[in-house]
């Protein structure tokens, strides 16, 4: 018998043409995210100071017919070495940390490590489609090289 526990981790990462210093900067402001991330229609903080550890957002994301709310904290925010946050919506709790590695003046690799908690019917999709977690990381990933890149 196959037992599911509900997790999903992994890592991704991509090494992106540009300097650690403007890349830590990009990525920190949370409003930034409409610019590489699809979907995403609104960021609002709700508690705490903006990038700071305990602030918490609320983030609207539309993926085709549905919105999704989900609540953002921030656990430590130390970039480039680390940024720990989480995103609670229905059945998903997701632990997210993202780290820039510096490879060269010009170059730095971006670390991306997810962890995916299900409950109830998430825990089915979870199952069947781990994949697609990955898959939506990578896509973030490549679309956060292109607006750098090109800024």
């Amino acid at each position: 018998m196959l037992l599911f526990t509900g997790n999903v981790k992994y890592t991704e990462e991509i090494e992106i043409n540009s300097n650690i210093d403007t890349l830590t900067v990009l990525f920190d402001n949370p409003y930034n995210m409409k610019e590489y991330m699809e979907g995403i229609e609104s960021y609002e903080l709700i508690s705490g100071e903006l990038r700071e550890t305990g602030a918490k957002a609320e983030i609207t994301v539309v993926m085709g017919e549905n919105k999704i709310i989900m609540i953002e904290e921030i656990i430590t925010n130390n970039l480039p070495e680390g940024k720990k946050v989480t995103y609670t919506t229905d059945g998903v709790y997701n632990i997210v940390t993202n780290r820039f590695v510096k490879i060269s003046n010009n170059k730095t690799k971006f670390i991306n490590e997810q962890e995916f908690e299900f409950k109830g019917y998430m825990k089915v999709i979870g199952f069947f489609m781990p994949s697609a977690f990955k898959q939506q990381s990578r896509v973030y990933l490549k679309d956060f090289k292109e607006f750098s890149e090109n800024r």
